[in-house]
């Protein structure tokens, strides 16, 4: 069938909207028509190259739609199904059946390779196009999905708001309820006012943390923050956000995660660290991006150093938790959401880069 997609054919270039050819699914694949799709860092740190995926390429892993047909062997969901599209994972590694589909020890064929796991591409064009990315590339009217990155949401889930949820909001809500799960009263600080920074502060509200503290360097963004849960919030451009947490918690953050990948942020939220606290980094950097912290701040307070992909989530339990927090009003997610069209993917971009959009979403329908 003929799509539109937006293609990236060179490095830092804007993305070209074009039409291709897709093929119809293969055993245990799933063509889905997109109703919306979000925009994460992660789509424009590739199309600038950080990670080197093959170009020329389509990009979106945030995507949201209806099935219009599935491949042979398909069983989880069926033609009219309402689905999200979430990473991808093989379900057989040792990593998978342990519960870590996050971790999974194929996430690199599965997700980031710029084709399938055989070398082969649905997507065809003026040359070599390469898609599947993690196993959807959403930034089209319909993407080919594997039944094992799809979640099948229920028939009244709006489509126009969810996408974000298959990665940067479930990342930053993962990463507190998963793998940190603060008790009652614990104190947090989430250095990055973003999409997945903020998911992180509803998450951290919505666990019970007492002291919920932003950072950032966009007062409109802080703003943000405190309406959305945080108990406080700090603006690194006009105080030292370390001496602010120990201030305000009286011992350092029990619990801090940074979604910059600035390395010197970093370093910060491990200082801002209480004795035994952990810090959690999933910031997307550039590849070969190094960390320096004081060996000494880890050895005499005993702090702890954790990267998180993905909120350690297992999407087909994490995500339809999240919409239940976001139906009992206690995880509100979708007001993080600027919406366009798809042929403004451009401003889009341009609008997160700029910290104008906190959470993009693209209209495809």
């Amino acid at each position: 069938m003929r799509v539109k997609a937006a293609v990236v054919r060179e490095a830092g270039q804007p993305f070209r909207i074009e039409e291709l050819e897709l093929d119809e699914p293969r055993a245990g694949e799933v063509l889905v028509k997109i109703h919306s799709t979000g925009v994460c860092h992660t789509d424009i740190g590739v199309r600038n190259q950080w990670l080197p995926v093959p170009l020329p390429l389509v990009l979106g892993h945030e995507g949201a739609g209806v099935v219009e047909a599935v491949g042979p062997g398909v069983t989880k969901v069926v033609p009219g199904d309402k689905v999200l599209m979430t990473f991808a994972s093989c379900h057989r590694c040792r990593m998978c059946l342990q519960g870590d589909p996050a971790y999974c020890e194929q996430f690199v064929v599965g997700n980031v390779a710029g084709s399938r796991p055989d070398g082969t591409n649905a997507l065809h064009g003026e040359g070599e196009v390469h898609g599947f990315f993690f196993s959807q590339s959403s930034f089209a009217t319909h993407s080919i999905a594997v039944e094992n990155n799809v979640v099948k949401l229920g028939p009244d889930a709006d489509l126009s708001i969810v996408g974000p949820l298959g990665c940067g909001i479930q990342t930053g809500a993962g990463t507190v309820l998963n793998r940190l799960r603060p008790e009652t009263g614990s104190s947090l600080a989430v250095f990055g006012a973003g999409a997945v920074g903020i998911a992180a502060v509803m998450a951290a509200r919505a666990a019970g943390c007492t002291k919920v503290i932003a950072v950032d360097l966009v007062p409109d963004r802080l703003a943000l923050a405190e309406e959305l849960g945080a108990t406080h919030s700090v603006d690194a451009s006009a105080k030292d956000p370390v001496e602010e947490i120990q201030r305000i918690t009286g011992r350092g953050a029990d619990f801090t995660v940074d979604t910059t990948a600035v390395t010197a942020v970093v370093r910060q939220a491990v200082s801002a660290l209480a004795p035994k606290g952990t810090c959690a980094v999933l910031g997307f950097g550039q590849a070969g991006t190094e960390v320096r912290v004081d060996m000494l701040e880890l050895l005499m307070t005993g702090r702890t150093i954790t990267g998180v992909t993905e909120g350690d989530a297992r999407p087909d339990e994490f995500i339809p938790r999240l919409l239940e927090l976001h139906a009992q009003g206690r995880f509100p997610f979708d007001k993080l959401i600027t919406s366009y069209d798809f042929a403004d993917i451009n401003a889009a971009c341009a609008d997160s880069e700029a910290g104008k959009a906190v959470k993009p979403v693209l209209r495809l329908v």
